[in-house]
C-alpha cells in the first residue's frame, strides 16, 4: 500500500507533465527573475554565531491540515527578515500542502535574505523553474531519487547557479549519497512514513557528514531548547515552519526564540 510520501511523489509527476506543457523549458528563461543574481544560501547559514534559523512559509500539512488561515506569503516573508532570520524556505507543492510557486516569486521580490524551494523535485526542470521563481536554493530528497537521479538534480543546480539542501531521513539515505557533490546536508526530524519526530536520532545522522558539511536540521522543533541542544552539537541551523506558522507574529517568534536562545547560551558559559 502506498505510503504518504509515494503519493506526493506520483502527483509531483501528474502535475509535473501539466506545467511542462503550459511552459516549456527553454521559455522558464524569459520569466522576470529568471537573470537574479542567486543569494548565498549556504553562507547565510553559516554567519550566526549560534543556530541559524531558516523560517518556513507553509500554508498547511497533510497532517494537520490548514495551518494559517490568515496566509499572506508577502506579510510573513518580510516578518522572517525583520525578525532575524538568516533564510526562508517556500513550499511550493500544491495538493499536498496547499503552496504555490507564485508565493516563491512573492517572497523573493519582498525580501533580500535567500530562499529555499521546498517541494518534491525529481526533474532538472523543477530546479530551472525554482531559479524562474526566484529561489537560491532548492531541497532535493534523496529518498525519493533513484540511481543517478540525485546526482543529475545536483548538476542542474549548479549549472542554473543554484545551491542544494540535500535531505536525507535514514542511515540507508545517507550511505546512499555521495559527499563529495554535497555541501549542504539536512536530516528530517520527522519520518514522512510514520509522522514520528527524533531529533536525536536526526541529530546523529547529521554527524554522519564531512566536517566540512554546513548541516541542518529540519522539522519538529519548536523552542529555544531545541535550538540550544543543535548549538551544543554543532548544528548550523534549523528549519522551522509549522511552529512560526501557529503564531500570530511569525517574526516576532522567530526573534524571541533567538533571544531565548542567546539566554541559554550566556546562563551555560557563565555557570
Amino acid at each position: 500500500m502506498p505510503n504518504i510520501l509515494d503519493e506526493i511523489v506520483e502527483q509531483t509527476k501528474i502535475d509535473l507533465k501539466k506545467r511542462k506543457r503550459k511552459v516549456s523549458f527553454k521559455d522558464l528563461e524569459d520569466m522576470e527573475l529568471f537573470e537574479q543574481t542567486p543569494r548565498d544560501f549556504s553562507e547565510a547559514l553559516q554567519l550566526d554565531s549560534d543556530v541559524a534559523v531558516i523560517a518556513e512559509i507553509k500554508k498547511a500539512s497533510p497532517s494537520k491540515g490548514l495551518i494559517r488561515p490568515d496566509f499572506d506569503p508577502r506579510k510573513i516573508a518580510g516578518q522572517y527578515e525583520e525578525g532575524g532570520a538568516s533564510a526562508i524556505s517556500v513550499l511550493t507543492d500544491e495538493p499536498a500542502f496547499k503552496g504555490s510557486l507564485d508565493y516563491l516569486e512573492i517572497a523573493s521580490k519582498e525580501v533580500s535574505i535567500p530562499l529555499l524551494r521546498k517541494d518534491f523535485i525529481v526533474d532538472p526542470y523543477q530546479v530551472k523553474e525554482a531559479k524562474a521563481y526566484g529561489a537560491d536554493a532548492v531541497l532535493l530528497i534523496a529518498t525519493i531519487t533513484e540511481g543517478s537521479q540525485l546526482n543529475e538534480l545536483l548538476h542542474a543546480t549548479k549549472e542554473f547557479g543554484l545551491q542544494a539542501l540535500v535531505e536525507c531521513y535514514s542511515e540507508e539515505d545517507i550511505e546512499y549519497i555521495t559527499f563529495e557533490h554535497i555541501d549542504i546536508l539536512g536530516v528530517n526530524n520527522r519520518d514522512l512514513r510514520s509522522f514520528e519526530v527524533d531529533l536525536h536520532r536526526g541529530i546523529e545522522l547529521l554527524h554522519k557528514a564531512p566536517e566540512d558539511t554546513v548541516l541542518v536540521s529540519e522539522s519538529g522543533l519548536s523552542s529555544s531548547d531545541d535550538l540550544k541542544l543543535l548549538f551544543d552539537e554543532g548544528i548550523h541551523a534549523a528549519l522551522i515552519g509549522e511552529h512560526f506558522m501557529c503564531q500570530s507574529d511569525p517574526g516576532k517568534a522567530v526573534k524571541n526564540m533567538k533571544m531565548e536562545l542567546q539566554k541559554l547560551i550566556k546562563e551555560e558559559i557563565a555557570e
